[in-house]
């Protein structure tokens, strides 16, 4: 191992509770112990899923939060007595592996609670409303510390908690506290003064409004999260270590508005001056350990850091904030190992917090230790699989219900959170696999064919494997996408796969009956209707090295146009971007942790935009657009940069496709990285 890895791997205290190393396993939706978003229950996949982040080398891990109140069905967490004997029975099991576990005890989401075009009917429908009450309480769930705006919506309000509601949370964290102590849990975290989330609600001006004890002064906006540790403490002893979720700023501007890294603001809701004091007094008030990053729902990249955010982008806020408390503090938030080794050598840092690298690898703490980074499988930052909550204008949510109940998968691991149905099976009968393509999908499927039993055969027409996966790597500040696509290249190497580059197949005939994968992936989208369309230059040409001008006009504003748009803006380019639709971005899968930050640096940097505007004639030195008034106008240019979507491209029609043949990858269906590496996963399972 590194030498400058190892102050991440020294003891500390949580209270009287000792941690075998600084590495903490930050809780994540979905990875929970009592279930999610359903009746509570002791969860076997998310047990699984936490002892095997204990059994490689975590120090301390969190669970998913479990909320006091669920959201559906409307139990209270304390009710189930079962799931905490189960528990009790699991928890030997976990301190095997010398880890400890700390549960994450929410009070709510309040107005940041993710609303869905259903609920909106639900709310608004008032028949559907009393109907769905017994497992939706879409008035009690949503409430908050004032009557305020929905972070997703407008049509489903928040109302305010009353002073009754607010005792019976605060009772009920007690109660579910003592039976986890009683279960053999090491400590709880209450969640959350932090992110936005129901308790950080009371504390930030701009939502607080209320006149009673729990709203105006700085000691009453903070009492709900003060009478929730006093009321632990008093259940389970002074000594039950109770960490806090904590922001340290907010950097939120307010309602829907975000505060981008460098950007100069007015703090609407905890600023620094307001951090120090509030984390004496609620340390004072008897929390042991502060787990900080930044943010608020509002400004959602600081707590989920896309792509776009700097690496570390919370630590220098918590390194300060630690020099006013006397209890551990945690960092996490795109957090590099070393540099977080460096801040706890220093004195600066108690412990390092990390979620989406263990949904990625699940063993990358073992790897680090053993000096074998290269084989960890890397998070590429991208939310498709873990938390792919999506909003533009006019659509609060547009995220299926499945991945709504079932967070923190993962787009670059097929089996995580999932090995019920993605899990490695050897086969009985060995077979030759010809895979047609040598993108992400078909080194994916060779992958777990070869890991079955199988003998897979790339065939990859160009002069290296990656396929489109290498133009969209390709940008500046894709690093960890070029980390994955390194990962598989040493996949197929290590694993001793057959690979044909230069080698088009056109003619399937020459493998017999033999089963045969298509991931011969898509074709750009050509504007074939618009006068110059031959003059543009497509996405994955400028993404591999096709040269622009000064002036950029990107034609589509979904992810992958933004994205070029984001570059060329970094490279020093005026760049303009032109979409039909009515925002950006407005497609299902990308987070609105990606999405608002790329809307809010292009408005903050005064990037143009043209909403609703449609692109009628691309000339030399401008182009000629038309607006949803009708009006035509002209936009100077250097360069026209197509980014109109992609269609599959098949080497065969399906109608021609024999029981030995099938598809994966964008041939079939254009998804994103995650349905690309999920199918091929399932596909090459059932060979």
């Amino acid at each position: 191992m590194d030498k400058r890895l190892e102050p991440l791997f020294t003891k500390w205290k949580i209270g009287n509770v000792e941690i075998k190393n600084r590495i903490v396993l930050t809780s994540m939706g979905g990875t929970d112990l009592f279930g999610w978003m359903e009746k509570n229950h002791f969860d076997s996949a998310g047990a699984d899923f936490i002892l095997e982040v204990a059994k490689n080398n975590a120090g301390l891990v969190l669970p998913g939060c479990q909320p006091i109140y669920n959201p559906m069905f409307g139990q209270w967490l304390y009710s189930n007595k079962k799931m905490y004997q189960e528990l009790k029975e699991w928890m030997p099991k976990l301190h095997e592996t010398g880890a400890k576990l700390f549960v994450q005890l929410t009070a709510g989401f309040g107005r940041s609670f993710t609303v869905s075009t259903m609920m909106e009917t639900l709310y608004n429908n008032k028949a559907l409303r009393v109907l769905s009450k017994p497992f939706m309480d879409l008035d009690k769930i949503t409430a908050s510390a004032s009557a305020s705006p929905n972070r997703w919506s407008d049509k489903l309000p928040s109302r305010a908690l009353t002073v009754e509601e607010i005792r019976e949370y605060v009772t009920a964290f007690g109660k579910t506290a003592l039976l986890l102590k009683e279960a053999g849990v090491d400590g709880v975290e209450v969640h959350a003064v932090h992110e936005g989330y129901l308790l950080d609600q009371f504390t930030l001006p701009y939502v607080n409004k209320r006149t009673d004890e729990y709203g105006g002064s700085f000691e009453n906006r903070y009492r709900f999260a003060v009478d929730i540790v006093k009321e632990i403490k008093k259940t389970c002893g002074k000594d039950f270590p109770v960490s806090l979720r904590y922001s340290v700023v907010s950097k939120t501007k307010g309602f829907r508005e975000g505060a981008l890294p460098g950007e100069d603001y007015v703090e609407a809701g905890r600023d620094f001056e307001e951090s120090k004091r509030a984390a004496k007094y609620l340390q004072d008030a008897g929390y042991d350990m502060l787990n900080c990053d930044n943010g608020t729902y509002d400004a959602w990249y600081w707590a989920h850091p896309p792509i776009y955010m700097p690496e570390n982008c919370n630590l220098e806020d918590v390194e300060n904030l630690k020099k006013y408390v006397d209890i551990p503090v945690v960092c996490a938030g795109r957090l590099d190992p070393r540099v977080a080794a460096d801040s706890i050598s220093e004195g600066k840092l108690d412990g390092a917090g990390f979620a989406r690298p263990f949904l990625a690898d699940p063993e990358w703490v073992t790897k680090l230790m053993a000096g074998k980074e290269e084989d960890i499988r890397p998070c590429i930052l991208c939310h498709n699989g873990c938390f792919n909550m999506c909003h533009y204008k006019g659509v609060p949510n547009d995220q299926k219900l499945s991945d709504s109940l079932h967070l923190a998968r993962c787009a670059v691991n097929a089996e995580t959170m999932q090995k019920d149905k993605h899990h490695i099976k050897p086969t009985r009968h060995p077979k030759k696999v010809y895979i047609i393509g040598g993108g992400i999908g078909g080194m994916e499927a060779a992958r777990v064919l070869k890991l079955r039993g199988h003998e897979p055969v790339i065939f990859e027409k160009t002069d290296r494997l990656g396929g489109t996966f290498i133009a969209a790597s390709a940008e500046s500040y894709k690093g960890k996408l070029r980390d994955l696509l390194a990962w598989y290249l040493r996949k197929m190497d290590e694993l001793g796969i057959e690979v044909h580059l230069n080698e088009e197949i056109t003619d399937l005939k020459q493998f017999g009956k033999s089963d045969i994968l298509i991931a011969t992936g898509s074709k750009a989208r050509v504007l074939r209707s618009v006068p110059g369309h031959e003059k543009m230059i497509e996405a994955c040409e400028f993404l591999t090295g096709t040269e622009v001008g000064k002036k950029v006009a990107v034609i589509g504003g979904g992810l992958t146009g933004c994205e070029i748009a984001y570059e060329l803006a970094l490279q020093g380019k005026n760049v303009v971007i032109v979409e039909m639709k009515d925002d950006l971005i407005s497609q299902p899968g990308v987070c609105l942790a990606n999405s608002s930050y790329l809307r809010e640096w292009f408005a903050l940097h005064k990037v143009p935009v043209y909403l609703e505007t449609s692109l009628k004639e691309v000339r030399d030195g401008n182009i000629l657009v038309k607006n949803k008034e009708g009006k035509e106008f002209e936009i100077e240019c250097d360069s026209v940069i197509s980014s109109a979507g992609y269609i599959p491209n098949p080497l065969i029609k399906d109608s021609d496709r024999t029981s030995n043949i099938d598809f994966i990858g964008d041939c079939k269906q254009i998804g994103n990285l995650r349905s690309v590496i999920w199918r091929a996963y399932e596909v090459a399972m059932r060979i």
